[in-house]
């Protein structure tokens, strides 16, 4: 059933059960970027929304994750250790995956 937006601001798939905390409030609570606060908006609502299966949820929020991290190793100076090191891990799976 399609959301009616003019009514309902945020969909049900975006909030908890147990205590109604909205994926939306906790990304701004916590001032997180936009891939990350993405990520764990996947994350919060992995296979609640209709017709969007939780792999697929969770491959995006993956995504996003690798989004920000590229970022933040561009803006790096540090070449080495941390972000270096787990670029390097990524880019050797990725090469073995093709």
């Amino acid at each position: 059933m399609p959301i009616d937006y003019k009514t309902t601001t945020e969909p049900s798939y975006y909030s908890g059960t147990k205590y109604g905390y909205s994926a939306r409030k906790i990304v701004e609570d916590f001032e997180l970027s936009y891939n990350v606060g993405t990520a764990v908006s996947y994350l919060l609502r992995a296979g609640k929304k209709e017709g969007n299966p939780a792999e697929q949820d969770i491959q995006k929020a993956i995504n996003h994750l690798h989004f920000e991290l590229d970022k933040l190793f561009k803006k790096s100076d540090i070449k080495s250790g941390g972000l270096a090191q787990w670029q390097s891990m990524f880019v050797n799976a990725v090469k073995k995956r093709t």
